[in-house]
């Protein structure tokens, strides 16, 4: 039989490296890349969307935030639903949350592929570059759980370094210098005034794909905020979490909103959508297309950086949710034994292994942005199942909490009214998805 040392994570999170692995785990390929097939769905109204999605992201962060400041256990998602709803919830929530994971980071792990064609073009197969980011990231994870903190708050200060950066850059070509034909602010409801669309009124608008091309838009905005609930899994590893999680939940979505809002805003306001590439990052796309060719490839390396920091999350967060099943029963009792370093190895491995699905879906889908396209819309459905795993459990968290007279400590804002609205939520974009084609195989799986 293991002994404690052999089956115990070891706390090794500080508050620094949550904040920015939540954050970092949201702001990643779909921003930087998921963002561009929504532009040509919607237009400049995915500012909206991304609104939109933001809230109910954060409204299922408070609840899972409230559960894990009272009880901060590894595999959290899973342990909730195990605990106040019944045996099938646990197993299903965990494993669901898993396999979601493994298939975020076959995506990234395309996405991390298909940048360094911006620089070496056909001359390296995707494959070849996904599988070397593959095997540096899970022999990072390997190491000790602060090694991975410290990797991923690294990878995050990057990302939102250049964002902050890309939007104070883009508002100074904006705003102070008359050097980009075209640009305005007006772009993000206006027809444009230079190129082949110039006067068209069918690009005009800030619905120009009307309410429908809006609404269709916004299963594949959901990609994008899936990783905020990683604080969750943190719980577990992170010192005085009772502290840390309330301060890192509460920062983690304005600074997102922020950053995206902000983000398309400028992006938008500086070349008009229309013209736009749906499968290259806009954020590249939009500084090479004015003229910065360089800034687009520092551009280009921050993107690879955000993909890859997201795979690390995946790395991270699979392992610990498979550590959490074992813990609970719900998968094989190997999976629950760490090394001296209070890593899982077992559960790094097995997951690793899994994630190799990337080499044939590759070479199912020759065309890079095919294949993380297709990988992206299987991960919303299982983040959609996982949100709503969330949002019932809290309501069963919280109806044993007031029967017991306990008051917690970081209570979700609009009990339950907030629950019965994000599952409506969630129910529409699950019959958004089953109505759109190419997204229907990902609903019923």
């Amino acid at each position: 039989m293991a002994t404690n040392s052999q089956t115990e994570l070891k706390r090794g999170l500080k508050n620094r490296h949550i904040q920015l692995i939540a954050l970092g785990g949201a702001i990643g390929t779909g921003l930087f890349m998921g963002s561009a097939p929504t532009i040509a769905m919607a237009g400049p109204s995915i500012i909206l969307g991304y609104v939109i999605g933001g809230l109910f992201a954060f409204l299922v962060l408070r609840q899972l935030g409230e559960m894990v400041t009272e009880e901060p256990v590894a595999g959290s998602v899973s342990f909730f639903a195990y605990k106040y709803g019944s045996n099938y919830m646990g197993f299903l929530s965990g494993w669901n949350y898993w396999i979601l994971y493994v298939f975020v980071g076959i995506a990234e792990l395309i996405a991390a592929a298909g940048y360094m064609h911006y620089w070496f073009g056909d001359a390296v197969p995707t494959i070849v570059w996904a599988l070397a980011f593959f095997i540096a990231l899970n022999l990072i994870n390997m190491l000790t759980v602060k090694a991975f903190g410290e990797i991923e708050f690294w990878f995050a200060i990057i990302k939102v370094t250049a964002i902050i950066l890309m939007i104070v850059f883009g508002s100074y070509l904006l705003f102070f210098t008359n050097n980009i034909e075209g640009a305005a602010v007006s772009n993000l409801w206006s027809a444009p005034t230079v190129g082949a669309h110039a006067g068209d009124s069918a690009y005009a608008g800030f619905f120009p794909m009307g309410l429908a091309g809006f609404i269709m838009a916004l299963p594949i905005i959901m990609f994008s905020f899936g990783g905020v609930e990683l604080i969750g899994l943190t719980a577990a590893e992170a010192d005085n979490p009772k502290v840390v999680i309330p301060k890192a939940t509460n920062q983690v979505l304005y600074r997102i909103l922020i950053f995206y809002i902000g983000a398309f805003l400028v992006l938008l306001s500086l070349n008009h959508w229309s013209y736009l590439d749906s499968t290259t990052s806009p954020f590249v796309f939009i500084f090479k297309n004015i003229g910065f060719k360089y800034f687009a490839g520092v551009l280009n390396f921050i993107v690879l950086t955000a993909a890859l920091s997201v795979y690390n999350s995946c790395v991270y967060s699979t392992s610990r949710m498979l550590y959490g099943l074992a813990m609970q029963g719900s998968a094989p009792k190997l999976f629950k034994s760490v090394n001296s370093r209070g890593v899982p190895i077992k559960a790094v491995l097995f997951t690793a292994f899994l994630t190799l699905l990337v080499v044939p879906l590759s070479f199912k889908f020759p065309l890079w942005h095919e294949a993380f396209q297709f990988a992206m819309s299987i991960v919303v459905a299982f983040l959609l199942i996982t949100w709503l795993m969330i949002t019932v459990t809290h309501m069963k968290f919280r109806k044993q909490k007031i029967a017991e007279g306990h008051k917690t400590i970081f209570p979700a804002m609009a009990y339950p009214y907030a629950n019965y609205i994000l599952i409506a939520f969630i129910m529409s974009i699950f019959f958004l998805m089953f109505t759109k084609l190419g997204m229907q195989t990902a609903v019923i799986a």
